[in-house]
């Protein structure tokens, strides 16, 4: 049974369409917003979505072809749910984009030589199933190290922003929290702040997923797919189905329980139009196996990229699949490149340190 939203995206959606955009791209971090600053640079960017469309001379033309800037997507390397300050990043602070012609043409292949991915998948499930499964109490942190590269799309057009590492560090403490872990980038620690809206804190749950909620999702595929089609928050313009999958990678980028990550392998092979691509790279050029989903209505694809030896999940990577205002068919998203896991004791501390402490 396909799982498609059965609403349509409407032409003057511009809101909707920022939400779609946004949630291709990385979370990026910036300083704390007030309230009104984040108001007054979301409408900031919404008055040149605006500007934009109404510069468009006026035609007949499906709704599909609608392009489509997004809420803010996590970045499947990093196990923190959007916060107000980092909505308000990717509203006022961007998109990146990759070089045309190599990524056309690696659409184009990726396209042609794709095929249905329940092979791989069961793999991958048979595999993970097979991993150690870590103690993570809930007084510890999860730690993941990254490299990891964006667009930024305030100027109407997609401009690549450098790559460069991130490290997380991940609060697991499952009561509501104000203050949800920590990001260093380029030098400077801040801290993630509770979702937007939560006055009393975020909890764990299916936006902050602390490994033992992980380990409490049903772990039958079935079950695990009627939990996400029913949670996930939907988007009146997209695909369920690309929405459910890209939840799904969102979670790959950290450490998951075995059983959930073979539960997840098997329920992405469930949701339509998942394909197999057999040359994948992530953000450092690793080249890999590719899991990917195209959601045809907005033109963008998503891969997940795996290690060809021991199937461990290399990355991730966005791009257009079709010309739109912000750039041309192939130009990069987003992409990730993970290069260390592990639990640790308090936000800050590396696992080096963790070892010789």
């Amino acid at each position: 049974m396909n799982r498609e939203d059965a609403a349509c995206p409407q032409e003057d959606g511009n809101d909707d369409a920022a939400r779609h955009l946004a949630r291709l791209l990385p979370a990026p971090v910036t300083g704390d917003l007030s309230p009104e600053q984040f108001r007054r640079q979301k409408d900031v960017l919404m008055n040149r979505i605006d500007a934009d469309r109404a510069a468009e001379p006026r035609r007949d033309r499906p709704a599909a072809a609608a392009p489509r800037p997004v809420r803010g997507f996590l970045r499947p390397a990093v196990l923190v749910p959007v916060s107000a300050l980092a909505l308000a990043g990717v509203l006022a602070g961007g998109v990146a984009l990759g070089t045309g012609d190599d990524h056309r043409a690696a659409a184009t292949a990726s396209a042609s030589a794709s095929q249905g991915a329940g092979g791989l998948l069961h793999h991958l499930s048979t595999v993970a199933l097979a991993s150690e499964a870590p103690v993570v109490r809930d007084d510890q942190f999860l730690y993941t190290r990254s490299k990891v590269q964006g667009a930024d799309l305030t100027s109407g057009k997609a401009v690549l922003d450098p790559l460069h590492e991130e490290q997380v560090w991940s609060a697991q403490d499952p009561r509501p929290l104000k203050k949800l872990g920590l990001v260093r980038t380029n030098g400077e620690d801040l801290p993630v702040n509770a979702e937007f809206g939560d006055e009393d804190g975020t909890p764990a749950g299916l936006y902050r997923p602390t490994y033992n909620w992980l380990a409490r999702l049903p772990t039958d595929p079935e079950g695990l797919l009627a939990y996400l089609y029913a949670h996930v928050r939907k988007d009146p313009g997209q695909e369920t189905d690309q929405i459910v999958f890209e939840q799904i990678g969102s979670w790959l980028g950290g450490l998951v329980p075995p059983k959930t990550a073979a539960a997840l392998y098997r329920a992405a092979a469930k949701i339509p139009g998942v394909r197999e691509v057999p040359e994948a790279k992530d953000a450092i050029g690793r080249s890999g196996l590719g899991i990917a989903r195209e959601d045809t209505r907005y033109g963008n694809r998503t891969e997940w990229v795996f290690d060809k030896d021991d199937y461990s999940f290399l990355g991730s990577r966005d791009y257009l699949t079709r010309d739109t205002p912000y750039g041309k068919s192939g130009t990069l998203l987003s992409s990730s490149a993970e290069i260390e896991h592990a639990v640790v004791d308090r936000a800050g501390q590396t696992p080096g340190a963790a070892a010789r402490s």
